[in-house]
């Protein structure tokens, strides 16, 4: 009688049929990496440079239509704080603070409402911003007399503060942590903290940006986009 030969047992250690996996899409730009957008948040703004220490970035914005980010301004080149970004700032420390933040509801300007959509505050004499930490109004604008310590006398800023938005960083405000972080013209040098622009940048920015989309601004090396 012929030997016959058993087919091979199967190996319970394989399927049979391989196993077909949906690759998982790559984001298509910087504004799809980020994880941490409020679902109501259309608009935002990424300024990212080089390097933690770097003082030139670049800018772009981009909206939302469904669940798709599209680039629609920029990439602009910007500049940031002398000292770079920092994720644990403090008053003085000449560094942009690096997270998520909203822009706040008035805009300002020692020129007049160059047609944007947010309620905008013309600067006048004695408007100050407040960065005396030591003050209950720490990190506020106001009127009147100097509030002390490194306040900025807003009106005196040619052409930095032409036009600026304001950054709620450390809003309510923390003593210490940092204050006055706008979004400004660029006077052509690195910044005490803000992120500047060419002013026709600026502008195109300030026009797009839309209260009704909760824009939010994204600042950080490239390397920590991946934290928002």
């Amino acid at each position: 009688m012929p030997t016959t030969t058993a087919p091979p047992a199967a190996n319970p250690g394989r399927s049979a049929q391989p196993v077909r996996t949906t690759p998982v899409p790559l984001p298509t730009n910087d504004a799809a990496r980020l994880r941490t957008l409020p679902a109501s948040t259309k608009q935002v703004i990424i300024v990212q440079s080089g390097s933690q220490t770097s003082t030139s970035a670049t800018l772009q914005a981009y909206a939302r239509d469904g669940g798709s980010w599209t680039p629609v301004l920029g990439p602009m080149a910007a500049r940031v704080g002398a000292k770079g970004f920092s994720d644990s700032k403090h008053e003085g420390d000449m560094t942009t603070p690096a997270g998520m933040f909203a822009i706040d509801a008035t805009m300002y300007g020692i020129s007049a409402d160059p047609g944007v959509r947010y309620a905008y505050h013309r600067v006048v004499t004695d408007d100050w911003w407040n960065e005396n930490s030591d003050t209950p109004g720490y990190n506020t604008f106001v009127h009147g007399p100097n509030p002390g310590g490194p306040s900025e006398a807003l009106w005196t800023f040619v052409p930095q503060y032409n036009y600026f938005a304001v950054i709620r960083y450390n809003m309510p405000a923390t003593p210490g942590r940092g204050s006055g972080i706008f979004l400004h013209v660029a006077s052509g040098n690195s910044t005490a903290g803000c992120v500047s622009l060419a002013q026709g940048d600026l502008l195109s920015v300030l026009r797009w940006l839309d209260p009704a989309a909760n824009p939010q601004i994204v600042m950080a090396p490239t390397a920590w986009l991946g934290r928002y």
